[in-house]
């Protein structure tokens, strides 16, 4: 890879270049496809990943899988951010969602090079910031709204990370993203379509009208994507 700024992740392109060449040479490219556990339940941390495209969920889990997704990113983050913050391992798991290539690099390395480079580590703890707003987004929708503002939030969160506007995201994806039953999805799903917002179709979903989703998202949507833009960059589809 070269100085070039070649990179899709949006944390490694607002590096300055000295500080992205500590990386660079370490930076292995892994195809990952869905239903890929990049970081499992309680394992230590052998690597970081800054994800090129595709989809990804952080997901707590419980023993009588009654899960939940709490956390979703793509090009516009990384993983572990539990790593930056100096722990080993995490209670949650991280699964691909929408396949994607993204970029390996051994946990030490990064933790070297966070290291010798104050810019790598300000720019990961900014992110480290943006990430708890998604957190806190994501409780108040789950806690505050309904099951169509939600899901209006979670393909206006899918699309901003996606190239184009046809979602690969099946009805399963979406019951795990807004803890309710497929048959809720289903229903929420023909809401919106019947105002004309999106298309559904087998394990795809087509944004039509990104204006009347965001206003069908209401406050549940902006917050996070804002204070994002405000530390690292922008990210989002217009």
């Amino acid at each position: 890879m070269t100085m070039a700024h070649p990179f899709q992740n949006c944390l490694l392109r607002v590096l300055p270049e000295a500080d992205l060449a500590l990386l660079t040479p370490h930076l292995v490219p892994v195809p990952l496809e869905i239903g890929a556990v990049v970081v499992g339940v309680n394992e230590p941390f052998t690597h970081a990943y800054f994800p090129e495209g595709g989809l990804a969920s952080i997901i707590s889990k419980t023993h009588d899988q009654r899960n939940l997704e709490v956390g979703i990113f793509g090009r516009d983050g990384m993983v572990s951010t539990a790593l930056v913050l100096g722990v080993d391992r995490t209670p949650h798991e991280t699964s691909v969602q929408a396949p994607g290539t993204w970029l390996r690099i051994e946990a030490d390395r990064l933790r070297g090079a966070m290291r010798q480079s104050p810019a790598l580590t300000s720019v990961l703890m900014r992110y480290v910031q943006a990430f708890l707003l998604v957190l806190s987004q994501t409780a108040l929708s789950n806690g505050s709204y309904t099951v169509e503002e939600r899901l209006a939030r979670w393909l206006l969160l899918a699309h901003d990370r996606l190239d184009g506007d046809e979602l690969p995201l099946t009805h399963e994806f979406l019951s795990l993203m807004l803890g309710v039953q497929r048959a809720t999805v289903t229903l929420a799903t023909h809401v919106l379509e019947g105002k004309g917002m999106i298309r559904a179709r087998r394990a795809r979903i087509m944004i039509l009208d990104r204006a009347k989703l965001e206003t069908a998202a209401g406050d549940t949507y902006g917050v996070a994507e804002r204070e994002y833009e405000r530390l690292i960059g922008p990210f989002r589809k217009a």
